[in-house]
């Protein structure tokens, strides 16, 4: 471990006590960095996600020191989608994806924070900043840098002034798990008219099922007739949790840090949830700040972040455009049958596998073979 120059001084505060902010205290005591985490809430800390961690997500979580026992998740070995008859599927060029139920990695992720050093302040409300460090339930803590990892609705990015946004979309996610054994070795993604619907393994006897949409009144029993192979596997399946809901916000920045506040995950900006990309970006984001705190440079995070968020909202925008566009969709579906090797490489540039020249490259024979399917 590298020792910071002078521990007190280079104090770092994290106000959010979530996989992003617990990122941040880890990659930040690599470093040397003393390290305090707040969050209002007690472990473990539970959120509505589709709960599939892609291989470049496993391999930010271990560079931060952080395994994820076998025991507490359930490998799958790609992506599957799915449009009424049509479907294709494509396996990870190099390694697995976990399906790992978010307070499993919740619980995992604060044990390797009490091994590395980090204070956890849990059930401890944050209510300001100040400009010697925060206010915790209204006394000073002193910190040199405060890191917001508080989430979408970031009170951080408001009381630092960087709320202004260049983009803003949001939709809308449910998730239920059901008890029934996993029926296939890839995360799947349906599509519908006005929703999708991902399924996701979790474990041998149980599977995570998120519907999105840009309806704040739709759930998963009215959508679930919409996907009917779906809905027949799960019709006899007891539930093993109650449904619960979420934002899944498209948000870029004007600036994602000032002074000394930089905010990471969610609460810097994100890309919709689609992209299964949300975690592994804040992973990367955590090493990043931590590198840009020991140099003392901030102007490094705000370009590098960008970057970092580029390749996942891009692709977005490629998956939502399929969203309410069923002829366009039908026209991939058939092109990825029709060119085997389509799907494959668009996965891995998914997971990180191959330089923007081949996502250019890749881009134009994807188009191509819309044109022509």
């Amino acid at each position: 471990m590298v020792r910071a120059a002078n521990a007190a001084e280079n104090q770092v505060f994290v106000i959010g006590g979530g996989p992003a902010g617990l990122a941040a205290a880890l990659a930040a005591r690599q470093r040397g960095f003393e390290v305090i985490v707040a969050d209002s809430c007690v472990p473990p800390i539970d959120k509505p996600c589709g709960e599939g961690l892609m291989p470049d997500g496993i391999e930010a979580l271990q560079r931060l020191g952080v395994t994820i026992p076998a025991t507490q998740a359930h490998a799958f070995q790609g992506i599957r989608f799915v449009s009424g008859e049509l479907s294709a599927d494509a396996v990870f060029p190099q390694g697995f994806a976990w399906g790992v139920r978010r307070t499993h990695l919740h619980r995992v992720m604060v044990e390797a924070a009490e091994r590395a050093g980090v204070q956890l302040w849990w059930g401890r409300v944050v209510t300001g900043l100040d400009p010697e460090g925060v206010r915790v339930q209204g006394d000073l803590v002193r910190a040199r840098w405060i890191v917001g990892a508080d989430g979408s609705s970031s009170r951080v990015r408001r009381w630092a002034g960087l709320d202004a946004h260049l983009r803003k979309k949001q939709r809308y996610a449910f998730r239920r798990h059901y008890k029934i054994a996993p029926w296939s070795q890839f995360m799947e993604l349906h599509w519908a008219a006005r929703c999708q619907l991902y399924v996701t393994p979790v474990d041998p006897g149980q599977v995570c099922v998120a519907l999105i949409s840009r309806d704040p009144g739709l759930r998963l029993d009215e959508a679930l007739p919409e996907f009917p192979e779906v809905a027949e596997r799960l019709r006899h399946a007891a539930h093993g949790s109650m449904e619960r809901g979420a934002l899944t916000v498209t948000r870029k920045l004007a600036n994602v840090c000032g002074g000394r506040v930089a905010l990471l995950g969610d609460a810097s900006g994100g890309v919709d949830a689609i992209t299964g990309e949300g975690l592994c970006l804040a992973f990367r984001q955590a090493v990043l700040l931590a590198d840009c705190l020991c140099a003392n440079d901030l102007n490094r995070y705000q370009v590098e972040h960008r970057r970092i968020a580029r390749h996942a909202a891009r692709m977005a925008d490629l998956m939502l455009l399929l969203e309410h566009r069923e002829g366009l969709r039908r026209r991939l579906m058939r092109a990825f049958r029709a060119h085997p090797v389509l799907f494959p490489r668009m996965l891995a540039m998914h997971v990180g596998e191959g330089s923007p020249l081949h996502f250019a490259g890749n881009s134009l024979a994807l188009g191509w073979s819309l044109l022509t399917a």
